[in-house]
């Protein structure tokens, strides 16, 4: 059995989805970390959920960099540990620089809640291991600051590195502007840092994760994750 860690920020509002889906689901140890513990028990990986940690002020997940929990997590992720960061997570990451770049306002400046296309652009990662390359997977979205940005030389390096792991795509696997829904660059919707062990990423696959909510897709990325 394998023991997953939940971060839980003042403002998270999918942890608990995220403990579901390990606890009930996968028949997983699930384990919610309080944002201001400053110690990590032993973990075979860590969730940091998605949400609206501290409300967002300042920008997602600026001031949840700062949480004491947070520079256990990095040094976690620095020893080679998986860490996957799901939509606000995903923009704590970015603001800890464990991965590149920036989660910037929607183009169409709305929250966009509904579900998406991905296509598989790496299969051969921790967290994609059981999906085919190109295959195509819907999960759901819900941000409104979801639009990945980076400079142009840090994205030719994602894209050589084969570090990124999903891109927003239509029915048929066509990566297209029409199927991208907040204006990332190249349709990214997930990314890799350089060891491999650190996932960020805006679509939710734990909300995805039984029959009843449309997709099972997210399952496979916990069962790669858990599997590995």
């Amino acid at each position: 059995m394998k023991k997953v860690g939940v971060l839980v920020f003042p403002g998270s509002n999918c942890d608990y989805d995220a403990y579901y889906g390990v606890k009930k689901v996968l028949k997983q140890d699930a384990e919610f970390i309080w944002h201001k513990d400053i110690k990590l028990r032993y973990y075979d990986a860590i969730v940091i959920p998605g949400g609206f940690s501290y409300g967002d002020y300042l920008r997602a997940g600026a001031i949840a960099r700062f949480s004491p929990i947070m520079e256990k997590v990095k040094e976690y992720a620095e020893e080679g540990n998986p860490v996957i960061g799901i939509c606000n997570g995903f923009q704590i990451l970015l603001e800890t620089d464990l991965l590149p770049g920036a989660l910037i306002p929607n183009d169409h400046l709305k929250f966009r809640c509904d579900d998406v296309n991905l296509k598989v652009i790496n299969n051969d990662t921790l967290f994609t291991a059981r999906f085919e390359k190109d295959q195509v997977v819907q999960l759901p979205i819900a941000h409104q600051r979801g639009n990945y940005y980076a400079e142009d030389k840090v994205i030719e390096q994602l894209e050589q590195e084969s570090r990124v792991v999903f891109k927003y795509c239509d029915a048929d696997g066509n990566i297209t502007e029409k199927a991208n829904p907040n204006g990332s660059v190249n349709n990214i919707a997930g990314i890799l840092n350089d060891e491999g062990n650190v996932l960020g990423m805006m679509p939710h696959p734990e909300r995805a994760m039984e029959k009843i909510l449309a997709s099972t897709d997210g399952l496979e990325v916990f069962k790669s994750l858990l599997e590995m």
